[in-house]
């Protein structure tokens, strides 16, 4: 049987073809987003680019590779806000997950709630930047009579689902990351609404609670997709949670890191999960369970930050980082470009510390750089452990994945074997299986491990020779962190 799956990145649309029975992805193809910025935090892209790349991609494929597709699952970058008229306009630019020029608007929402903590214990999640609440609420702010007008909220891979089917629906795991939905329920939350905007409520989905196939594709978009008109459309997710499915983190304790230009590491647990201290988010997954998660705002866009300033390729970058050695000769980065959102930092700042004469290279730097980002991951692995999930195998994804002196570093830092799936494309293949599993029905876990292949040659296994150095390190960098809090909060 042919699934695809379609992954709505800040970068690209993807869209791969699985053959269930060859186990194989057997097409793929891609078209690269814009993006519109702002000094002040904004980042946004038009909902009419996604649909024209998600053309581009379809026309790409082969007719007898159409014809044969069956299902449909969709993957989106997480919290963006589309508001949709009720005749199907969207109404505004769709504001993405890596927006941070609405904090003023998460503290507003946080304050009328009784403040963070307990708003994280009502909810399970406090309201941060980046979060869909605070973006609806700076619509009804700067434009009423647009969000007047909104008859939906959807999120970016909903808008895909309603593009294909005609269907506007929720699921629970990409709605668990709007900060208007209460994790343990996994039902809306009328107060958090009325704190986000008035009438928000008339203007949400329903959420469904249980994975499956929502509708049919409608048959002027098969017509346009040369798709058969018998293609279900499944309930897809966030891209975080399909990533879960096509790395294999559907069992409880089962951790994957994605080194993508955003960073995440999340495990399934199959019981409500909600990190106290406010390091992992409380979402939930797209196969009925958990998804405790942590996500930083700055991955690759740190390394790439620095490989264009060095004017390097990657194998360069990486081959000056592997020979600075563990501990980059002293150098410490805070790799908070984008503002960062844990440690909580909307108007964080990339930051390079310890410098001195003689340790300030392209090759230091550039290490330096690597286990910066690789240091908040170790936030939130300390977090899991503290919060009893066992972690025993990482499982690697995303464009720093292919770092050889990366996957090294981490193993070595976190003190874990990792691994990387053989199939790249995380989120575009775990909405294939997910479409797969929607359309046939069975264990999840058990088509993970039927399915998802991982690569020997990619294996890291930690060693313990700087160990003491990156534990020094973390110390240093969680200090440097602490004393630009006031700065950067």
């Amino acid at each position: 049987m042919f699934a695809a799956g379609v992954d709505a990145g800040t970068q690209s649309i993807k869209v791969v073809v699985y053959d269930s029975d060859e186990k194989r992805i057997v097409a793929s193809s891609s078209s690269p987003l814009s993006l519109i910025e702002g000094d002040d935090g904004l980042r946004e892209q038009k909902a009419e680019w996604w649909l024209d790349a998600v053309r581009s991609c379809f026309s790409a494929l082969s007719d007898d590779v159409k014809k044969a597709i069956r299902v449909i699952s969709v993957s989106g970058q997480q919290h963006g806000f589309v508001p949709l008229s009720d005749n199907g306009e969207v109404l505004y630019n769709v504001k993405l997950w890596c927006d941070t020029s609405t904090a003023l608007e998460c503290k507003e929402i946080e304050s009328s709630l009784g403040g963070r903590e307990a708003v994280a214990e009502k909810l399970g999640n406090p309201i941060l930047p980046g979060y869909t609440a605070s973006k609806i609420r700076w619509l009804y702010k700067n434009h009423r009579e647009l969000y007047e007008k909104m008859a939906y909220v959807l999120l970016p891979h909903d808008y895909l689902n309603f593009y294909l089917s005609g269907e506007i629906v929720m699921e629970q795991g990409d709605a668990s990351g709007t900060g208007i939905m209460n994790v343990f329920t996994g039902t809306w939350d009328a107060d958090a609404a009325e704190a986000v905007a008035p009438a928000l409520m008339q203007k949400l989905p329903s959420i469904s609670s249980k994975p499956g196939i929502i509708g049919r594709i409608k048959k002027e978009t098969a017509a346009e997709l040369g798709l058969s008109g018998d293609v279900q459309i499944a309930s897809g997710g966030g891209d975080n949670m399909m990533s879960a499915i096509g790395t294999g983190a559907v069992e409880d304790g089962n951790v994957t890191m994605s080194l993508g230009t955003s960073g995440t590491l999340f495990s399934s647990v199959s019981h409500p999960f909600h990190d106290k201290a406010l390091r992992l988010a409380s979402f939930c997954s797209s196969a009925g369970a958990w998804l405790p998660l942590l996500c930083t705002m700055n991955c690759t866009v740190a390394s790439e930050t620095l490989r264009k300033l060095f004017e390097k390729d990657v194998k360069a970058f990486d081959a000056e980082a592997e020979e600075a050695g563990a501990g980059a000769g002293g150098l410490i980065m805070l790799p908070f470009f984008n503002g960062e959102r844990v440690p909580d930092y909307p108007h964080g700042e990339g930051v390079l510390l310890g410098m001195h004469q003689a340790n300030v290279t392209e090759g230091n730097i550039a290490r330096a750089t690597l286990e910066g980002v690789t240091y908040e991951f170790l936030l939130g692995l300390n977090a899991f452990r503290e919060n009893g999930i066992d972690v025993k195998t990482l499982n690697l994804t995303g464009g720093g994945a292919k770092s050889k002196v990366w996957r090294q570093l981490v193993a070595d830092m976190t003190g874990c074997p990792v691994r990387v799936p053989v199939i790249k494309e995380a989120a575009a293949f775990g909405a294939a299986l997910h479409g797969y599993w929607c359309l046939t029905g069975g264990d999840i876990s058990e088509i993970a491990k039927e399915h998802i292949q991982y690569d020997e040659s990619a294996e890291a296994f930690p060693r313990d020779d700087d160990k003491a150095v990156y534990e020094n390190g973390y110390k240093r960098w969680l200090s440097y962190s602490e004393a630009l809090k006031p700065i950067f909060s």
